[in-house]
């Protein structure tokens, strides 16, 4: 961070709703959906004209939780991703709709507040190829995972792995990988070194779901994300 530009931490709590600066949902930009397709012949779904689909559920963190940790729901989205696989000697089209519930929190700086910290949960489907359920977000390493939410950044450089840890995420245990980077939060040209908590996608009903979190590091944030992981609610997709 520049000399003379700091966070305010004692704001972190304040509503969000009056932020200066607020981007939009993660752009998954077709990174998280049906690359575990490539090269199939079959699906379990092969039969019949029109594209086969695929939608999620949504993970939300609870209100309790929420009120607790000083993080506010920014919006919930959806993805839809679509392409064409060989499926029995023809082309289908496999559409996949990933769902991603976006909370951050905003800080003070130069006098206006930053959406500087920011919580997602990703959800997408299983996909079944020959009996066998296909984990899309699963193919991509930590490190592309962590590239997800560090979009919400500019000028992000020297991204280092660091400490791990386990916790509860949807009556499982996720492992958690920390890196930190530097990076600048969109609007302001401050540089800050920022805080990742890269989880590993959970099987949940029919979906799979993958905890991410990035914040400035001077706001030690670390166990509000975990409480934020820990408070994560599947409703899954009736129309599956």
């Amino acid at each position: 961070m520049k000399s003379g530009e700091t966070f305010d931490s004692a704001d972190e709590n304040r509503s969000t709703t009056d932020a200066t600066t607020r981007r939009g949902a993660l752009g998954l930009a077709g990174a998280v959906g049906i690359a575990s397709l490539a090269g199939c012949t079959a699906l379990d779904v092969a039969t019949g004209d029109g594209p086969a689909e695929f939608a999620a559920g949504t993970a939300t963190v609870s209100d309790t939780t929420l009120s607790e940790s000083g993080y506010e729901l920014n919006e919930v989205s959806d993805e839809v991703i679509s392409r064409e696989v060989e499926v029995g000697g023809q082309t289908r089209e496999v559409r996949v709709t990933n769902t991603v519930a976006e909370y951050d929190k905003a800080v003070e700086l130069f006098g206006e507040r930053y959406q500087a910290a920011v919580f997602a949960a990703v959800t997408t489907p299983q996909i079944e190829v020959l009996g066998r359920a296909l984990n899309p977000i699963a193919e991509l390493g930590t490190r592309e995972r962590a590239d997800l939410i560090l979009s919400r950044y500019e000028g992000v450089g020297d991204l280092e792995r660091g400490s791990e840890y386990s916790t509860a995420v949807l009556g499982s245990d996720a492992e958690v990988v920390v890196y930190t980077a530097d990076g600048e939060i969109e609007g302001t040209g401050a540089s800050t070194e920022l805080e990742l908590h890269i989880g590993e996608p959970v099987g949940v009903e029919d979906d799979f779901v993958l905890p991410l979190a990035a914040y400035p590091a001077a706001f030690s944030d670390g166990e509000n994300v975990r409480r934020m992981m820990n408070g994560l609610e599947h409703e899954p997709n009736e129309e599956n």
